[in-house]
């Protein structure tokens, strides 16, 4: 069976397609990246510890129970849970950090996606598509805040993810997010993430005076988070890891691509020698005499 030039090419393209196949929703992601656009800065030293951010995450997000929690016992990020508060004690009292999604620059949830569902939104944060959602976990696995949960149907055994979605139909009309509009001390405020960093430095450059510890924390951590932190003690203390990194193993993938870049041109150059041979061997049977010399070996074999 001749191997035309037209069939060669196909097959290559799509030796490569199968290479290098990842979802055309995680490669238009990267493009829209973003340290710049929207975020919300968090100021611990004003929050009350009132539950509004909570109830009004809940409530937007048709989410079930919107009672207020008991402060030392609060709740966990859960599948129903997209906004909650992690408590603090100090001294015969509590504080509160706002705890939800810190939508990160260099998001490893986006990095492990297989299917899209998570993906950087031009204004800045990391959007959710639900639907898209198939369930692997790999985003609740490598995320080092700990945010995506994962929760699956028993009788299906089908699972999908819920995380903080920034509420990116109210950015995208211009309205702030629920849990900021509801803040009643302006402990939670949404903006331009660049004039959010200038305020943070400027906010923790007034703590300081009296208070060392302070600090401004997302400013660069992990390309920079499109929710920040200015913090009256150590990271540590409020639940955020000092210095955190994406997973060895999602930068193992990035090389892993270039290693599949590698198996694709191996492999269209198997499909072009293969193309090679077949091509001289169909010359070769059609060149003149050819007939008569396969004929005489066939005289000589009987």
């Amino acid at each position: 069976m001749e191997l035309s030039r037209k069939d060669f090419l196909k097959a290559s393209a799509g030796a490569v397609g199968l290479l290098l196949l990842q979802p055309p929703t995680l490669a238009l992601a990267k493009e829209s990246q973003t340290q710049e656009g929207v975020a919300m800065l968090v100021d611990v030293t004003k929050c009350v510890s009132c539950w509004w951010c909570y109830a009004a995450c809940k409530n937007y997000n048709n989410l079930p129970e919107t009672i207020k929690p008991d402060p030392e016992q609060p709740p966990p990020l859960s599948p129903d849970v997209w906004t909650t508060l992690h408590p603090v004690k100090k001294g015969d009292g509590w504080v509160s950090r706002k705890q939800a999604c810190n939508h990160c620059t260099d998001a490893a949830c986006v990095e492990v996606c297989p299917t899209g569902a998570l993906s950087y939104n031009e204004m800045g944060f990391v959007q959710y598509d639900k639907d898209k959602c198939s369930g692997c976990g790999y985003c609740v696995e490598f995320c080092p805040f700990g945010v995506p949960q994962l929760e699956g149907n028993k009788i299906t055994g089908v699972a999908v993810m819920d995380k903080c979605t920034f509420c990116q139909d109210r950015v995208a009309n211009g309205e702030q997010p629920a849990c900021a509009a509801a803040c009643p001390t302006g402990a939670i405020k949404f903006g331009k993430r660049t004039e959010l960093v200038q305020e943070g430095r400027e906010r923790v450059d007034a703590l300081r005076p009296s208070n060392a510890s302070a600090m401004l924390y997302g400013d660069k951590e992990l390309g920079g988070l499109h929710v920040m932190y200015v913090l009256d003690d150590a990271p540590e203390v409020y639940g955020l890891p000092a210095d955190p990194e994406v997973p060895a193993p999602v930068m193992v993938r990035d090389v892993l691509k270039w290693v599949g870049v590698g198996a694709a041109v191996a492999v269209v150059a198997g499909f072009g020698l293969n193309y090679i041979v077949a091509r001289e061997a169909k010359m070769t049977a059609e060149l003149p005499g050819e007939e008569y010399i396969r004929k005489r070996k066939d005289e000589k074999g009987k």
